[in-house]
């Protein structure tokens, strides 16, 4: 499964708020996505806008599974937007390099070859760059082995997220997919379990839970969860038991303490 270079067509004004994950200006795209195509998550175009650089872009996007977007006019918008011009061309960018999805599954698939417990996370459609960059942070520090976010309704992987991951993000492997339910067909092809943390009440206790396999740990929304069909795809829906009246976590936070205690009963294991 590639990532997908088709153009999307949108008809509406496409307003983008200023921030550090921006990238516009018909040259400084077209060098950037010369050097370093797999920075980029998304090039959105002006539809009146063509040219031979314009043109390159498209072909270029195409060539390396960019995801790009055409809408009649575009503006940018809050503090600082009115220095910028862009063009007809924005693009957004991660802040490390994104590994392709067919390589990362074969990258991991070997690993588990090689008798390893690989662990994964999965990030279904989470929206805020800080909760993000934090569940980076978090898979790095628990020895998870790598990050798999979704394209559609995902934050960028730009500043904000770079500095909450304060530099994992740079260290450990992240890819994004178009299709989350198809990825996870591919990964459990490879030898993987997929975990699902929800608040059910009929979901298995994260204590009794054996997650010394190879294991994808997927953590949903901030707001409402994991999608079901998405849902539908986990092999075992877990729960972290609290107490008081609180019925969920940040999701940033309960990422972590289902990633730590996978950590720990890989440490319990490998002593046995």
């Amino acid at each position: 499964m590639k990532r997908q270079g088709r153009g999307q067509k949108q008809s509406a004004e496409k307003n983008i708020r200023l921030s550090e994950d921006l990238l516009w200006g018909v040259h400084p795209v077209f060098e950037a996505l010369e050097k370093e195509p797999e920075r980029f998550t998304e090039i959105i175009l002006q539809k009146d806008k063509r040219g031979g650089k314009v043109e390159a872009i498209i072909e270029m996007a195409r060539q390396h599974h960019v995801k790009f977007t055409f809408v009649e006019s575009l503006r940018i918008t809050g503090e600082g937007s009115s220095q910028v011009r862009h063009q007809g061309v924005i693009a957004r960018m991660s802040e490390a390099p994104l590994i392709d999805f067919d390589d990362f599954v074969l990258k991991m698939k070997a690993r588990i070859d090689g008798g390893e417990n690989v662990r994964l996370m999965v990030c279904d459609s989470l929206q805020d760059p800080h909760n993000l960059g934090a569940i980076i942070r978090s898979t790095l520090a628990s020895g998870a082995a790598g990050v798999i976010v979704t394209r559609e309704r995902s934050a960028p992987l730009g500043g904000t997220a770079a500095k909450s991951s304060a530099g994992a993000m740079s260290h450990i492997d992240i890819c994004q997919v178009t299709n989350l339910v198809n990825a996870l067909k591919d990964l459990k092809k490879a030898g993987f379990w997929i975990f699902g943390a929800v608040k059910d009440a009929d979901a298995h206790s994260l204590y009794q839970t054996d997650l010394t396999v190879p294991a994808c740990l997927v953590v949903g929304s901030e707001g409402k969860g994991i999608r079901p069909l998405v849902k539908k795809e986990c092999d075992v829906l877990l729960s972290i038991p609290m107490t008081g009246t609180l019925d969920s976590l940040n999701s940033s936070v309960a990422a972590a303490v289902v990633l730590f205690e996978a950590m720990r009963q890989s440490i319990v294991s490998a002593t046995r």
